[in-house]
């Protein structure tokens, strides 16, 4: 355990249980390590000095949870439950408390139009440099936007591509560092395979030893090292501007990550409209977005149907499958 997440309380061996319990599952744990870390802090400043949980003493907790939104509190909820269950099954006395209601989100991605896209690949291509800037990532965004848009990875799965993961002869690209700790591999398209095997020829002008190597990192800045998140960020809101797309900002985006969210939408529709079953298509797509159950990936057929109502006859199958009619059953 890190020294930042180095919990102190009474409290700690069944937190860092917890932790080494789920992460032995092969789950990620960076979220509910902060967590903790906030439920340590509580303990350590209640003065707690038995390794027992009582109503009362989660209750001054939430009291002090005032600006968490729904969704967060529910989620530090699931935690409370986790750890006073695991504290129990260690036979101390805790309360485990209820979880309450599930928020439901009412979320809805910016999925971009395929003028949109074009447009915004034209931005890419026009990009210029007027001045001796080393440190810009601008070399490497039309094939790094492309492979977004193509691919549906995440920006940082996408950053975190080396050399030795791209296979353009066989045309995938192996995913190593994932959201869900599980490796998987995304395959690339004839136009894509272009794109990405142009920016390789003109990286290798770059005189910077070792850029080459199989560790090294696939996308590069002029300098030869790796992209950072907020350039991406950053650079992206510009070219929303140039191509006269409204940034709406508060978590309404354009985002970068919607990129991800109009790839998955897109395909269905290239699907639908190719004549494919999109039932047997769907987990076709989630393996290739890294969802680890249909019911993230199903959420893009709604969607799809909603934006596309003449696809709802392709569709229909699928979401009879996903939201089924009740009936009335008569005994």
């Amino acid at each position: 355990m890190s020294e930042k997440f180095k919990y102190r309380s009474v409290l700690a061996p069944y937190m860092e249980m917890l932790v080494k319990t789920k992460e032995a599952a092969g789950q990620s744990a960076m979220r509910m390590k902060w967590i903790l870390k906030e439920f340590d802090d509580f303990a350590e400043s209640m003065g707690l000095t038995d390794p027992q949980i009582t109503q009362e003493f989660i209750m001054r907790w939430r009291n002090t949870r005032i600006n968490d939104c729904d969704n967060t509190l529910y989620y530090k909820w699931s935690v409370w439950s986790q750890l006073t269950q695991l504290m129990c099954r260690c036979g101390c006395t805790c309360h485990v408390p209820k979880l309450p209601r599930q928020p439901q989100s009412s979320f809805v991605p910016y999925i971009f139009t395929e003028d949109q896209i074009g447009k915004i690949f034209d931005a890419l291509d026009s990009l210029r440099l007027y001045d001796i800037r080393m440190g810009t990532g601008m070399f490497s965004f039309p094939a790094l936007f492309r492979l977004l848009y193509a691919t549906g990875v995440r920006i940082s799965e996408a950053l975190s591509i080396r050399n030795e993961d791209v296979h353009l002869g066989e045309q995938y690209i192996l995913l190593r560092k994932t959201k869900n700790k599980h490796e998987r591999m995304v395959p690339v398209s004839d136009s894509l395979k272009l794109v990405l095997e142009t920016y390789l020829s003109y990286r290798s002008r770059i005189p910077v030893d070792g850029l080459d190597a199989p560790d090294h990192v696939f996308f590069v800045k002029a300098d030869g090292t790796e992209i950072l998140q907020g350039s991406v960020y950053s650079n992206f809101r510009k070219i929303l501007k140039k191509c006269g797309i409204p940034f709406q900002g508060d978590h309404h985006g354009p985002r970068v990550h919607d990129l991800r969210h109009t790839f998955a939408v897109h395909a269905l529709v290239k699907m639908s409209r190719a004549g494919k079953d999109l039932y047997t298509a769907l987990p076709i797509l989630s393996a290739i977005l890294g969802h680890t159950s249909l019911s993230a990936t199903e959420q893009y057929v709604r969607l799809t149907v909603s934006m596309f109502p003449e696809l709802e006859a392709q569709c229909s199958p699928v979401c009879a499958f996903v939201y089924p009619k009740l009936s009335r059953y008569d005994d």
